[in-house]
């Protein structure tokens, strides 16, 4: 959705106009090579443009034979001009007699969201502050200051490295909190500079790629906790979550791991996450697609940190202290990002509406200065996946209304406390293994 494209065959009737179809003819088109989107009852034929979307192609494959007009304006800031460049794509529209919703989407409920949405934007909730996110790139660069002047001035000892590893390790946090904020383009009103710093932060504070990071966290938020669509829960085989997934790997005997104690080693998987895993999928997915640009700022990284850190460590201790700043980086991460989650319900497609797939896929955690600086304000994460370009500093704005809306369909809207959503993840994997220990003994 989005960006340029070439001419398509388009389908016209005996008169020479764009056909009309029904939502059984658009639902057929959903494989790869032969996909169609519907966007405010416009019907698109995106088979051959999902390879150039910006936003990679499964996002968009995602959506085939869907209504996708949500997920549509959740994703871009200029919808004008997307709207431009998706001419050559355009092949029809519904059929009159057809509703604009898919399936058994109740036409209400998605009226009222998009008249939320339209009520938000006129109230400034999706202007920036610039001050807010400058003062936030401050105190990350702050931090980075301290931890080397603190080496500098108080040497190598282990409890000054120590420090020095807690310091680094919240900066690298932040920091990824800061790129999700350009990544998700709520910063700037002209989206290359969000872009640009999004490079910088991620490829230059951090060490990643953003253009893997938007691959991976558009389709998390295109379909939130939905097997085989959501990167998120595809958890390597090691975890099995939600209610869904641990019976039918039970029913296959698939046992990677014991999975009934997965509740157990949680706490060690998350720390290997990001220097492992993430570690080599960023390195091969750069090189794999030729990502040249977001190598070099990743490189930029490396050679930034050792410069600064092997004149002091040498070359085996600097990669020690990179590694632990990486091991508690990732448990931080993991926590937070999990939190409001795994504990909720984690299925197939359901072809929800926006709104009640993303209500059903997570919950908010309470609002405390704390928390907002600890998450990133992903505390808000039921605003955050609604309006995902949204800035975050509004979140608590748009959160009474999305309350009401919820109250008035009755839509579950759920809120913890950050002890209360740590400890439901636990639970919650300790549920799943025992669902999944239950179907591989006895099915």
């Amino acid at each position: 959705m989005g960006g340029g494209g070439q001419q398509t065959d388009r389908i016209a009737d005996t008169n020479g106009r764009f056909g009309t179809y029904t939502w059984e003819e658009v639902q057929k088109h959903t494989k790869s090579g032969d996909q169609w989107i519907v966007v405010e009852r416009k019907v698109y034929n995106v088979s051959q443009w999902v390879k150039r979307h910006p936003g990679g192609l499964r996002i968009i494959g995602h959506y085939a034979g869907e209504d996708a007009t949500d997920a549509f304006n959740a994703f871009h800031p200029n919808l004008q001009l997307v709207r431009k460049y998706m001419k050559p794509l355009l092949i029809g529209e519904l059929e009159a007699s057809e509703p604009s919703q898919d399936r058994q989407k109740n036409g209400a409920l998605v009226e009222d969201f998009r008249a939320l949405r339209e009520h938000l934007e006129a109230e400034g909730c999706f202007k920036t502050q610039p001050l807010f996110f400058i003062l936030h790139l401050g105190h990350i660069l702050l931090l980075e200051a301290i931890a080397l002047m603190m080496v500098w001035y108080f040497g190598t000892g282990w409890i000054n490295t120590a420090i020095v590893a807690v310091i680094l390790a919240t900066a690298q946090s932040q920091a990824g909190w800061l790129q999700h904020d350009f990544g998700h383009l709520s910063v700037f009103k002209n989206s290359r500079w969000d872009h640009l710093l999004h490079k910088f932060v991620i490829g230059h504070l951090k060490g990643a790629s953003a253009s893997w990071w938007n691959h991976r966290h558009f389709q998390h938020h295109a379909k939130p906790n939905i097997l085989k669509k959501d990167p998120d829960v595809n958890l390597l085989n090691a975890f099995v979550v939600g209610n869904v997934q641990p019976v039918e790997y039970g029913i296959k005997k698939i046992k990677n791991l014991p999975c009934n104690h997965q509740h157990k080693y949680f706490f060690i998987g998350p720390p290997l996450l990001i220097p492992v895993y993430f570690q080599f999928q960023i390195f091969h997915n750069m090189i794999a697609h030729g990502l040249w640009v977001d190598l070099v700022w990743c490189i930029s990284y490396y050679v930034r940190y050792f410069l600064c850190y092997t004149q002091f460590y040498g070359v085996l201790w600097a990669v020690l202290l990179f590694n632990i700043v990486r091991f508690m980086e990732s448990h931080w991460f993991v926590w937070v990002t999990q939190m409001s989650h795994i504990p909720m319900d984690i299925d197939y497609e359901k072809h929800q509406d926006w709104l009640i797939m993303q209500l059903v896929a997570t919950y908010n955690i309470e609002q405390s200065y704390f928390n907002d600086w600890f998450s990133g304000h992903l505390n808000f994460q039921i605003e955050h996946h609604l309006f995902p370009m949204m800035p975050r500093h509004n979140y608590w704005h748009a959160a009474p209304r999305v309350r009401a809306l919820c109250d008035k369909y009755g839509v579950k809207y759920q809120e913890k406390s950050l002890y209360e959503a740590f400890a439901d993840i636990i639970r919650s994997l300790e549920k799943s293994g025992e669902l999944w220990l239950d179907a591989y003994l006895n099915k």
